[in-house]
């Protein structure tokens, strides 16, 4: 098959990915479109190594999403979104990797390639910690004030959740280097370093300016606006830096920390 045939065939299983996504409902309507364009361009740049990356991430992250649901329920209370996926949290997790994308498609970089890579370290090291961490049975530790918080708190760390990070960012880190021969071992695991430090920094900015709310009624401490059919008052934090907005800004900065290591 010609490349333009090969490409074909691997838009149309991006496609089909996004679809069954929907389907499955891990996705929304607008969860799977904006899956495909990030696709699509991670397609253009990096061909099918770079979309088996990307899918590395999403197949993983929606299966730790999934994994003992019933046993997330009060983490969801407490953080904005749940469920299925829309385009704000695409463009969040995969936002930086698509950028990065369409950048190598003009300038044909290798720095760009490194820095692909390395977001979606980031992202993966974060969704990992996340969903993998919600389910410790020890209540994690604030990060800056060290004293325990329930499951879910911005700015949370577990040891479950450490551990998941650093596996999570590893295995982009690993993959990557039996991708790419651009990549050498050494780098693969600089760049498990680099998603790891970008989880951290996610973790740091979630504690220190992300915005909070308390509901009125019950008195939970949450992301979500609306709480008990209500609207929640605004507590501490940013109003406009929310959990899709850290996890873009850790992620493009996970990114960038790859460069210490390779200019």
């Amino acid at each position: 098959m010609s490349i333009i045939s090969n490409g074909i065939v691997l838009f149309i299983l991006v496609v089909i990915a996004a679809i069954s996504g929907y389907k499955l409902r891990a996705l929304t309507l607008s969860g799977a479109i904006a899956t495909i364009i990030v696709g699509l361009a991670t397609l253009l740049a990096f061909g099918a190594q770079g979309l088996l990356l990307m899918g590395t991430f999403f197949v993983t992250s929606n299966f730790w999403s999934k994994f003992k649901a019933d046993k997330k329920k009060s983490v969801e209370d407490k953080i904005k979104k749940s469920g299925a996926r829309d385009a704000v949290q695409v463009i969040a997790n995969g936002g930086v990797p698509g950028i990065i994308s369409l950048l190598f498609l003009l300038f044909q970089e290798n720095f760009l390639l490194y820095m692909f890579i390395s977001s979606l370290a980031t992202a993966n090291s974060d969704t990992w910690a996340s969903e993998i961490g919600s389910i410790s049975k020890s209540k994690p530790v604030h990060i800056l004030s060290f004293s325990r918080v329930d499951a879910g708190t911005s700015g949370a760390m577990s040891f479950l959740g450490t551990i998941s990070a650093l596996c999570g960012a590893f295995l982009i880190g690993i993959i990557s280097h039996y991708l790419w021969n651009e990549v050498t071992f050494q780098l693969g695991l600089a760049i498990g370093i680099v998603g790891f430090i970008g989880n951290l920094i996610d973790t740091l900015l979630g504690a220190a300016v992300q915005v909070t709310y308390t509901c009125p009624n019950c008195g939970l401490n949450t992301e979500k606006t609306n709480h008990c059919g209500q609207s929640t008052m605004y507590k501490s934090g940013c109003r406009f830096l929310n959990n899709d907005t850290v996890n873009f800004l850790s992620i493009a900065l996970g990114s960038l920390l790859i460069l210490l290591f390779t200019m």
